[in-house]
């Protein structure tokens, strides 16, 4: 029983759609999501190994067809057919490539407003005063009340619902080939990016020397560090667990070394890792008296004099030698 052409190019391109749908969802290329934004960037992955799947199958299966069907049959020395185009097909061919990259440009795009990468972040001179205003349109008129002292930086990452929950701010230093964190809440510089899940976190973003960019895998999400410019990276992290932070700019000779590792925690162990790692707060102490204006040069000395063992003679031979 021969099947007719047009019902055997049905049951392939079912075929082939079945194939492609299931093999962009169960691809398995991707590391853990450890954050909403992740699952965002995953949908538009996914949707792209689809497509690419779906054209990887039709393209190479008509090649090995056309390699099998039309083959040269043993003692046949004729040429092939004189085809020199098909106007139809050529078109199909360069509509399809349109359209595909057409969706995913809006879709992109779509993806790329919602991280936040088109909202202005209004950054003070104070790094540890960035504020980043999403969906906020009187961003300018904040600058102009800021007395010109702030300027737009660059920035990614959906900021804190309405301002409910207050992020934890990160200062992100990069140098040749290092990550410096510091932590104005608790005083604490690490080579380590600790952080609580299901709590925005803000990095205020800066090089020392040359481009840098902090890239975490599991969030799906990276920055450039540029050298004189303000850039930002707000996410919040749901999934415990331990990160690589990479950089992923060519920053020099060791570059490939620039390596750092992101923390996410529960609540608990990160005030934990902050108690344990917070500087000692040191009391004050009062070193000189409470008040030595009325006294003479004499009389301010002599208590450090006898101190350190030199005679009253002498002391009063040097004042006199600054009296002349």
């Amino acid at each position: 029983m021969k099947i007719p052409s047009n019902i055997l190019t049905l049951l392939i391109g079912v075929v082939i759609t079945l194939a492609s749908l299931w093999y962009g969802q169960n691809h398995g290329l991707m590391p853990v999501a450890a954050s909403k934004d992740a699952e965002a960037v995953d949908g538009i992955f996914n949707f792209m190994m689809t497509i690419a799947t779906g054209l990887f199958l039709l393209v190479e299966g008509v090649l090995v067809y056309c390699v099998i069907r039309f083959r040269r049959r043993p003692g046949d020395q004729s040429d092939g057919p004189p085809v020199e185009g098909n106007v139809p097909l050529e078109i199909l061919w360069t509509a399809i490539p349109t359209v595909v990259v057409f969706i995913l440009a809006v879709y992109s795009f779509e993806v790329y407003n919602n991280l936040g990468g088109l909202d202005p972040v209004i950054s003070a001179d104070s790094k540890s005063e960035q504020v980043a205003q999403r969906h906020d349109h009187s961003a300018m008129g904040h600058m102009m009340a800021m007395g010109g002292q702030s300027r737009v930086a660059l920035g990614i990452g959906a900021s804190p619902e309405g301002g409910s929950v207050q992020p934890l701010v990160v200062d992100v230093k990069g140098i040749q080939y290092a990550w410096i964190f510091s932590y104005p809440e608790s005083g604490i510089i690490s080579g380590e990016l600790h952080a609580p899940i299901d709590r925005p976190v803000q990095l205020n973003i800066s090089a020392g020397d040359v481009i840098h960019a902090v890239w975490i895998p599991q969030l799906r999400l990276k920055q450039d560090a540029i050298p004189g410019r303000d850039s930002t990276l707000v996410f919040k992290a749901d999934v415990a667990g331990e990160y690589p932070v990479i950089c992923a700019e060519l920053c020099g000779s060791y570059h490939g070394g620039m390596k750092a590792m992101f923390y996410a925690q529960t609540p608990e162990d990160f005030e934990a890792w902050v108690a344990a790692n917070a500087p000692a707060k040191t009391e004050e102490v009062a070193l000189l008296p409470p008040s030595t204006q009325d006294l003479s040069a004499g009389e301010y000395l002599a208590p450090y004099a006898a101190e350190m063992g030199v005679a009253p003679q002498i002391l009063a031979k040097v004042q006199s030698f600054q009296g002349s």
